[in-house]
């Protein structure tokens, strides 16, 4: 025998617990007496070919029936064996099986074995709940005995007493019926009488109270075999009965853990995970439950206090849950959400302290700190006939967020250990569903905190456009996403309007779409043309997707974004966009023409633009011009293409006369009624046009006398305006730009003055180097110029321009000037509203405002 185990007798699981069990009796010499159909299944050989021979023939070689021999001595010496043997199949291949051996009694003291075995291929290939039920039962005695055709008891193990509580000599030669009656017996007797007449297993649960648990009912599992003999033909049955108690238990606890998994956290509510902790262990553990929540977690907030760290200062509960098995009982004392202060000398405030359980199999209600605090409740409780209770901490990353209580009062088992072993496994998964909501409820806050600081809170489109705008994110229970918007006052009354997509939702897509609307206003303050902006902000992107591949542990910044980016100048009306991989804008006339201008499309930011470079396209807009920029959230779906989505966008917008926040309101009310897949934004914006008597412009040569001309030019155009006030400030403020122009350019420069909500004074020059304020020290002559002139306007700058640049400064205007900002000019200034032509010569200017 090939032996790789022994142990003492090690009882067997039944053979329904393991595939393709195989069941033998053999007498004292060794000779197998009885055989069964699963033993011939399992190694091929047929009763007729093993019943009156050796066991030992089974075995591959010569050296393993000697080892056999020596084992079977060591079966009567210790009164059974187990362990791994190595048996030939009636085909020649050779069986890796364990054997177990049992010792049997019989009347006159006579004995026999009983031997069962199992292939240990088909068991380790078996279902995992077969592996479970193995290890819940290996510990388990089993209790053999064998019947003949009259199901008199013939042989009988030792642990069968154990099960039933009945000796030997009340045993032989009885039936069931005789020894043990009332219907579980009959019942057995039944299954016994089928197996002999079909030869087949069957396997029975029966309850019984064992003589050493008496108080309590136990399950038993019984496998029964039908014996037969040479001829094939039935001996006897053979049953196999393990308790299964423990084993049954851990099954209804898994399933109650199982269950516990679907109807737990259903929600990121954490008022409605408390409720669902308290349904479900009711009554399927308890007859009673509660859970209550420390106060600052039913608002969401992690609580501050650490296990042991409260110094005495016990926090608010709240009832989240609450389940009872019969809720109408008018005099249970349990109201859901209401605020609980437990007393300090309380078991709850024990297990609010220290965060252990506390279980009492017998309720005191008459006795102690917190019944006195609170008699009228006591009372209650008395009175709902509540015996038994158990307290359990809800916890977390070392911090209670609550209780769970439970109680029993009409099963009048009291709590055990073993129960309270399952409240706590049920509270720990309900705990992890409860720190997810808050984990979530935190990063929500953060998220909403960022964007509500990322977007602008208020669009305005000064004196170039009036806008409105709309925004829902596909998460709206995080409420953020990656896109943004934004409009960008910038020099010369022009506008810049913005919208972009950053891939992904919640917090990181946040803070990437943060870091892209900085970057984007950064860049718009320089004044780049749209194609140029798109290309430096290409180069953001890919910088920062850098700086993080070098932490393997940060995750990117930005994995994708698209943008669309137009400049509108209220002058000229005219408008320059540029995209990378945006959707293209609508564009609506006055009479409700949609179109959707041919616009290059690009590539998406963060992928270069060496294959596919962005491009500018200037539009000439008429006033009252709708201009539409959206993300592809609007205009994409699960269920429609592109088209239908433009399309419906393009039939909403077409209203002429509509105020654009209904127009946002009707657009958001077509998206389809699913929750979108992708955020929404949209940015709306109707062009203004700046009246003739608004702008005022002068072409100047490129000599010193231009510079009194346009001083003198300004000064006469102020007045016109009724800006008196600003004609020293201006004055100088031209002086110092037109001088540097004439210094440091070659060509004609251009005086304009624009009024509109402030005054912007703008020199055009052909130099296209742009001015640094200087440092000067104390002696120098030069460079204080741009300094008088930063320290005169509202805000200065310059941007590049077709031939050259555009060096401008702005000054505040008082309130009736800009409601009033379309004043007419006086007879005296010469007023050139572009593309109206200016004087010919500063000379003709000049010999006006001296008239």
């Amino acid at each position: 025998m090939t032996k790789t185990d022994h142990m003492p007798l090690a009882e067997p699981v039944s053979s329904s617990e393991i595939p393709d069990a195989a069941i033998a009796m053999i007498d004292a010499e060794g000779t197998v007496v009885a055989w069964t159909q699963d033993a011939q299944r399992l190694v091929g050989h047929s009763a007729g070919e093993m019943v009156g021979r050796s066991a030992l023939q089974a075995l591959p070689r010569r050296e393993d029936a000697l080892s056999a021999a020596a084992a079977f001595e060591q079966c009567r010496a210790q009164g059974g064996w187990s362990g791994t043997v190595a048996v030939r199949h009636r085909d020649g291949r050779t069986l890796t099986m364990t054997l177990r051996v049992s010792l049997l009694w019989g009347q006159g003291a006579a004995t026999r074995w009983l031997v069962s075995g199992t292939d240990i291929g088909a068991l380790s290939s078996g279902t995992a709940d077969g592996s479970v039920r193995e290890s819940l039962l290996s510990h388990a005695p089993i209790g053999i005995v064998v019947r003949d055709l009259q199901l008199r008891c013939a042989w009988a193990n030792d642990a069968m007493e154990s099960h039933d509580g009945i000796p030997h000599d009340r045993r032989f030669g009885r039936r069931l019926k005789d020894s043990l009656p009332g219907f579980e017996a009959e019942a057995l007797e039944v299954v016994m009488r089928q197996v002999l007449e079909s030869g087949t297993t069957m396997v029975h649960e029966y309850r019984a109270w064992p003589p050493a648990d008496r108080r309590r009912e136990h399950v038993f599992s019984a496998s029964f075999f039908c014996l037969q003999d040479a001829d094939a033909k039935p001996l006897g049955v053979c049953s196999l009965s393990v308790d299964v108690t423990g084993n049954r238990r851990a099954r209804e606890r898994l399933a109650i853990l199982s269950e516990a998994s679907t109807r737990i956290g259903s929600t990121l509510d954490v008022m409605q995970t408390g409720q669902e902790l308290a349904e479900l262990a009711v009554p399927l553990l308890a007859d009673h439950a509660l859970v209550d929540l420390v106060e600052s977690v039913s608002l969401g907030v992690e609580p501050s206090a650490r296990i042991g760290t409260t110094n005495g200062r016990l926090p608010l509960l709240r009832r989240a849950g609450l389940a009872s098995i019969d809720p109408d009982i008018p005099e249970l004392p349990w109201v859901r959400e209401e605020v609980i202060h437990p007393h300090p000398n309380s078991p709850f405030a024990a297990v609010l302290r220290m965060g252990r359980s506390h279980l009492e199999p017998v309720l005191d209600t008459h006795a102690g700190p917190w019944v006195d605090h609170d008699p009228v409740r006591a009372q209650r409780v008395r009175d709902s006939g509540i015996h038994s209770l158990m307290v359990v901490p809800i916890r977390a990353r070392h911090c209670v967020l609550g209780l769970a209580l439970f109680g029993r009062s009409e099963e009048q088992k009291p709590f055990q250990e073993d129960d309270l072993l399952l409240a706590e496994e049920l509270v720990t998964r309900a705990a992890l569903c409860l720190d997810n909501a808050l984990q979530y409820a935190r990063e929500r806050t953060a998220a909403l905190t960022l964007q509500r600081d990322l977007l602008p809170h208020r669009v305005q489109g000064g004196a170039a456009v009036e806008v409105a705008s709309r925004y829902v994110p596909a998460d709206m229970d995080y409420g953020v996403g990656g896109d943004w918007f934004d409009v960008i006052e910038l020099s010369g009354a022009r506008v810049a309007l913005v919208v972009g997509d950053v891939v992904g939702h919640g917090i990181n897509a946040a803070a990437a779409m943060g870091r892209l609307r900085t970057a984007v206003r950064t860049l718009a303050d320089m004044d780049l043309p749209p194609h140029e902006l798109l290309a430096h902000l290409d180069d953001t992107v890919r910088r920062l997707g850098e700086e993080d591949a070098d932490d393997p542990d940060q995750i990117p910044a930005v994995v994708g974004a698209t943008c669309l980016y137009a400049v509108y100048d209220p002058v000229t009306r005219r408008c320059t966009m540029a995209r990378a991989g945006h959707p293209p804008p609508a564009i609506i006339d006055p009479q409700g023409h949609v179109v959707f201008p041919d616009l290059p499309a690009g590539t998406p930011l963060g992928l270069g633009l060496g294959l596919i470079p962005i491009e500018s396209v200037e539009l000439e807009l008429p006033e009252g011009s709708l201009l539409a920029l959206y993300t592809d959230g609007l205009v994409e779906s699960r269920d429609d293409d592109i088209d239908v989505g433009l399309h419906r966008l393009g039939a909403t917008l077409a209203q002429p006369g509509s105020s654009l926040e209904n127009l946002c309101s009707q657009v958001i009310e077509t998206l389809p009624t699913q929750a979108p897949v992708d955020d929404v934004t949209l940015l709306l914006a109707r062009t203004r046009a700046l009246q003739p008597a608004q702008v005022a412009s002068w072409e100047l040569p490129s000599e010193p006398t231009a510079v009194c001309t346009a001083r003198q030019a300004a000064a006469c155009q102020l007045s016109a305006w009724g800006l008196e006030h600003l004609v020293p400030t201006v004055e100088l403020i031209v002086s110092e730009l037109v001088t540097n122009a004439i210094r440091y350019g070659q060509g004609p420069n251009r005086l304009r003055l624009i009024q509109h909500q402030v005054l912007t004074c703008e020199v055009f020059d052909t130099n296209t180097s742009h001015p640094r304020p200087r440092h000067p020290r104390i002696l120098d002559e030069n460079g204080r110029g741009l300094f008088l002139v930063a320290q005169l306007s509202r805000r200065w700058g310059s941007r590049s321009a077709t031939d050259g640049k555009v060096v401008w400064a702005e000054q505040d205007l008082p309130a009736t000037a800009v409601a009033g900002c379309a004043a007419i000019p006086g007879d005296d200034c010469f007023i050139s509203t572009e593309p109206k032509a200016p004087p010919t010569s500063p000379q003709a200017h000049e010999g006006k405002c001296k008239k």
